[in-house]
């Protein structure tokens, strides 16, 4: 089943993860999404430890990504 108009598809967490750090930075993903995994010592191999774990945190992290997605389109 291919999901041509969800961003979401085909994209690992590292992947967007990584997208994100980029363009927010770790101060902004902390302010946006206040977990310790973002706030003290960021990483990104713990933050993907984390969110495995976490689906709540997951999620949070994804729709973040779908906002990010939205602004850059304009």
């Amino acid at each position: 089943m291919t999901q041509p108009n969800n961003p979401l598809h085909s994209k690992t967490l590292e992947m967007i993860l990584n997208e994100l750090v980029d363009y927010h930075g770790w101060d902004q993903m902390g302010y946006h999404i206040r977990i310790n995994c973002f706030l003290n010592n960021p990483s990104i191999k713990s933050s993907l430890t984390f969110l495995r774990k976490t689906p709540w945190a997951r999620k949070k992290v994804e729709d973040l990504y779908l906002r990010m997605i939205e602004d850059l389109k304009g």
